[in-house]
């Protein structure tokens, strides 16, 4: 909520009661204009002035400093709606328990959108999970076919059912992101453990598309949840895959704790880069490949967003993309 300027709340006030005031000037004028023609004297006139400026003045002081108040509360109001029809004031006119009452109804009305679209989207939650969960077995049956048999026809269909089993693990991911619940678990975890998970995980299409993957071992350690770690590491290197036609796919970490990834792939586009983390965004490459969601990058960068890690991303087109996760973060100490 933006913070209002101190001094622009006396302007907004004079302009509220600029009614009161060209009436109080009026009066002024028609008491200074009766006296002058009964020949009253000047000192008079000024004495009787000066009292009811002064008067006015600390009446106007007074109202000032509660319409400063009661501005201040509302204010204060604001930063907890969900309470906001059991901290209103008592009405004084008949238009403010008008206004009360509509604000009451309104919240009564989204109160209840509210609860109805609560209880929608769990039973969306529950069906979709419940999905993820079903679809699991006939995939497992399907592998447990194809790998009775080594054939060219059976590695092709091994690798689109990885693909699907991938899609399926990200629909999952997006569920959990997007509940309410934590799953999150943070504790120092050995980076070259959750690495070498990774590889293993895509050696298989390393090894069909016949791209060489290069990684340097790293001794680091890092304050993260291994999973959702895991989770964008495993997207990323889908990409270099996917994107990546001959050459090698490199994995390094920097001494400051940055894993690099790139490959020598088909590059992104420089006008996409700015959007490549947009949900949906699929880009030039996208619309070429027929089959990108545009999911992956943007639950990886909401993924690092609530790991604390930042993610970005240099390329040229032709040349390949480098991905840089920082890992990065700050010792606390207990004092």
């Amino acid at each position: 909520m933006k913070k209002e300027k101190w001094y622009r709340i006396p302007g907004k006030f004079l302009w509220q009661h600029r009614l009161t005031g060209v009436v109080f000037l009026t009066d002024v004028c028609i008491f200074a204009l009766v006296f002058s023609l009964y020949d009253l004297e000047t000192e008079a006139v000024a004495y009787a002035g000066a009292l009811c400026t002064l008067f006015m003045t600390i009446v106007a002081a007074v109202c000032l400093f509660r319409y400063a108040a009661a501005h201040k509360r509302r204010r204060r109001m604001l930063q907890h709606p969900e309470l906001l029809t059991e901290e209103l004031p008592q009405a004084r006119t008949l238009a403010e328990e008008d206004y009360q009452e509509m604000i009451r109804s309104l919240k009564a009305l989204y109160d209840a959108n509210l609860t109805a679209w609560e209880n929608e989207r769990k039973e969306s939650m529950d069906y979709y999970i419940t999905w993820v969960h079903q679809i699991k077995t006939p995939i497992s049956v399907m592998r447990m076919m194809l790998q009775g048999e080594d054939t060219e026809e059976h590695r092709e269909l091994s690798a689109e059912l990885f693909r699907i089993e991938q899609y399926v693990g990200m629909v999952l991911s997006y569920l959990r992101l997007g509940s309410d619940s934590s799953d999150f678990v943070f504790q120092e975890y050995r980076l070259d453990g959750i690495i070498r998970q990774s590889i293993r995980k895509y050696a298989g299409q390393f090894i069909g598309k016949r791209i060489a993957i290069v990684y340097e071992p790293t001794e680091a350690y890092v304050l993260t949840d291994e999973k959702w770690l895991l989770f964008i590491i495993e997207q990323l290197l889908s990409n270099a895959v996917k994107y990546t036609e001959r050459g090698k796919v490199s994995i390094k970490v920097t001494e400051e704790k940055v894993l690099k990834i790139s490959d020598t792939g088909i590059g992104i586009a420089p006008e996409d880069i700015p959007r490549i983390f947009e949900k949906g965004f699929t880009g030039y490459n996208g619309r070429a490949d027929k089959k990108s969601t545009g999911l992956g990058l943007y639950l990886c960068r909401l993924t690092a967003g609530k790991l604390s890690h930042k993610l970005s991303v240099e390329s040229t087109v032709g040349e390949g993309t480098t991905f840089f996760l920082d890992l990065h973060t700050d010792r606390l100490e207990t004092e």
